[in-house]
């Protein structure tokens, strides 16, 4: 049965298009909607509102679906709409009364809302570990190859001599920013929609939100219960934007390693194992890791241009246009995680060539200007003194 159910049958074409890809995509909510099932159930007994027998079956159901669900067994049928209507059919199917008590205080609204900031908890900590590894790669990298030197680019030319250390170290420190960027999230979304219901709250009925919150281990619950209907057009495209950022670090980095790794520079090795072939051409070993890495940073950020997209234009309170961003927040988040996976697997495998690495004499221009200034000659002196050694190269009127 549909929440929604009133007696009548609904058309089914609308019904078609209506639900969409929801039941498939909500496989992954299921046990953050079991938990706070089981919260707003101890937050309902508390206000007296179900029995200590009707709050045990529906704690044994919900552990039911969460261990059916960890095994792959719990079906959510396109005709259930959702992970939530399925749940509570369950708990209806098997204990009767209890299980049609289970909604009373809430809507499916605030309810996928509670799921969503379960996942997003546990999808941002995931993120932040991951962030942790591929730092730690890329500060491997760095201690262990870190005194070779390497050209430096501006405007894609040759400009100043860095080194490994410092290339590397600095896809290390980008990752530490994005997981601050993933902690402010995290301290963001640190509160409770369940209870706000369908935007206004529940009326007559005294259930403790802050109570269930504590529960799900909520700092509090969100006191507005229209702006709780308004974080989902705000909050999922904050943690979209995040995985834009962290897709940005990796781009730079597939970008500078396809060019690199190049055989006209050669400066780094990709080991065997990290390289594709070609169908026709026997001889190629190519990219295709850091190509697709670098193309899903476009990717995301588009998803996360629909859901801000989706967002504008909508009054206040629930619209259903809200639930297509549902499908792009899981891409982008399945994408940073599965890219910052294999990065971090490809940064731990380079082997930088210092033969190739070659620190030609104009990239030591800059440095050949300031002795000149040690000497008491003043910089724009210097400066053209030192250009007119290298007049071929120099690019007078440039930015830097």
């Amino acid at each position: 049965m549909k929440l929604w159910d009133k007696g009548f049958e609904l058309n089914k074409d609308i019904e078609f298009f209506t639900v969409g890809d929801d039941y498939i995509l909500d496989r992954r909510l299921v046990k953050h909607d079991c938990a706070a099932s089981l919260a707003h159930a101890r937050a309902l007994r508390k206000a007296r509102l179900l029995t200590a027998k009707e709050l045990a079956e529906i704690t044994a159901g919900l552990r039911k679906i969460t261990d059916l669900d960890a095994r792959g067994k719990f079906v959510i049928k396109r005709e259930d709409e959702d992970c939530h209507t399925a749940i509570e059919n369950f708990l209806t199917a098997g204990y009767g009364e209890a299980g049609k008590k289970v909604h009373t205080g809430r809507s499916r609204n605030d309810q996928v809302l509670t799921a969503l900031r379960l996942y997003e908890r546990e999808a941002l900590n995931e993120l932040k570990a991951r962030l942790a590894d591929f730092a730690g790669a890329a500060s491997a990298l760095a201690r262990a190859q870190g005194r070779i030197g390497l050209p430096g680019y501006t405007h894609m030319r040759r400009a100043m001599p860095t080194t490994v250390a410092a290339w590397a170290g600095c896809f290390a420190a980008a990752a530490r920013d994005d997981a601050r960027f993933a902690d402010f999230l995290l301290s963001l979304t640190d509160q409770s929609p369940l209870g706000s219901a369908a935007g206004f709250g529940v009326p007559v009925l005294n259930i403790d939100r802050g109570y269930s919150a504590r529960l799900m281990g909520f700092s509090k619950a969100i006191e507005n219960p229209i702006y709780a209907q308004f974080t989902r057009s705000k909050f999922e495209p904050a943690i979209m934007h995040l995985c834009s950022q962290v897709m940005l670090t990796l781009n730079k980095l597939a970008s500078d390693l396809v060019m690199f790794s190049m055989p006209e520079f050669g400066f780094v090795e990709l080991p065997e194992a990290f390289c594709t072939g070609s169908s026709i051409m026997p001889q190629k070993k190519n990219p295709d890791v850091l190509e697709l890495v670098r193309g899903k940073y476009h990717a995301v950020l588009g998803e996360e241009f629909k859901a801000l997209s989706l967002a504008g234009n909508l009054i206040s309170g629930y619209n259903r246009d809200a639930q297509l961003a549902k499908g792009p927040l899981f891409a982008c988040l399945d994408t940073a995680l599965a890219s910052l996976n294999i990065m971090a697997t490809v940064t731990g495998g380079l082997r930088f060539n210092r033969e190739r690495c070659v620190l030609a004499p104009e990239l030591f221009a800059t440095e050949e200007a300031y002795r000149l200034v040690r000497q008491g000659v003043p910089f724009r002196d210097a400066y053209r003194q030192v250009a007119a050694k290298f007049r071929g190269g120099a690019e007078p009127g440039g930015a830097g």
